[in-house]
């Protein structure tokens, strides 16, 4: 989404109503800029990204008092049903809880909330509720080290650590650069700058971590396919990703290891070699798992 500015709540820049675009999602990664360039005119004509990081916090924080102030004149209206009047007064006392960190310009998810609280604040999808992972936005020349001679990157570290959000090093122009080249090129691009991958890689397996989450493969004659489940899925859980039907009457998944797949080259090495096992209902799923099921409905 496009990026916010200082006083977006009251309107400036593209104003803030376009966050309710992310209201569903997930996670947040805030793409935050630590290189230096005179060329690439910062829009406060400097580049602090504890600053910027800020900037956004604060607005963030400002829709989601909005947001709350909205809900809690909602909230006192009596409910008709006993039961909906005690959740009510329980979302109203969390909320009222919040508020405070909010006006600070602190994070919702840095309020400490039982159990019950999260269970009635949850369906509001606060902004700054939401898990966060910072995206140091670097040059080509910060890449191989993963920012470690920048300062800008060093700063924003500091700040995360304390924010207890991970730093995800990329380069959005060295992104850019291998989204041109052919297959090839990448590799001789990337072998010059000393790096393996621009940074995206990285982020995606960071998401995928905060997320808890995990990949397992399928693959046949026509084509092969990554399916994504929580950690800690059994077997029959995985299947049901695909198809209820699989979950259903599920017997067993063929089960072979990724690297074990590539190195023997395939289903039949792997079985030919004793790495394929047939695993049962309690098996729960590892990383890049190669998977077959077995089922019937």
């Amino acid at each position: 989404i496009a990026g916010l500015v200082k006083g977006a709540s009251k309107g400036e820049g593209l104003g803030n109503k376009f966050l309710s675009h992310i209201r569903e999602v997930d996670m947040v990664v805030q793409m935050v800029r630590c290189f230096e360039d005179d060329d690439v005119v910062h829009v406060d004509g400097r580049v602090d990204p504890v600053a910027d990081v800020d900037t956004i916090n604060v607005e963030l924080a400002l829709r989601d008092i909005e947001q709350i102030e909205q809900r809690l004149v909602k909230l006192q209206k009596k409910a008709r049903i006993a039961a909906d009047q005690v959740r009510n007064d329980t979302e109203a006392a969390a909320l009222q809880k919040l508020l405070p960190f909010l006006e600070e310009g602190k994070p919702a998810r840095s309020v400490e909330l039982k159990e019950e609280e999260e269970e009635v604040v949850a369906q509001l999808c606060l902004l700054t509720m939401k898990p966060v992972i910072f995206a140091a936005n670097v040059s080509e020349d910060d890449l191989a080290d993963k920012g470690a001679s920048n300062d800008n990157v060093k700063a924003l570290r500091e700040y995360a650590e304390v924010d207890g959000s991970p730093v995800v090093v990329v380069s959005a122009a060295v992104e850019a650069e291998l989204a041109d080249l052919e297959a090839d090129e990448r590799g001789e691009y990337l072998a010059a700058l000393g790096v393996e991958e621009g940074g995206l890689g990285s982020l995606v397996r960071a998401t995928y971590g905060k997320l808890g989450l995990r990949t397992y493969y399928t693959t046949g004659e026509t084509e092969s396919r990554a399916w994504t489940i929580p950690v800690g899925a059994t077997a029959p859980q995985a299947a049901g990703v695909i198809h209820g039907d699989f979950e259903r009457g599920f017997i067993a998944a063929e089960t072979i290891a990724y690297d074990d797949y590539v190195e023997l080259g395939g289903r039949a090495g792997a079985r030919e070699a004793g790495k394929l096992r047939a695993e049962g209902k309690e098996y729960v799923v590892e990383e890049s798992d190669v998977l077959e099921f077995r089922f019937n409905v």
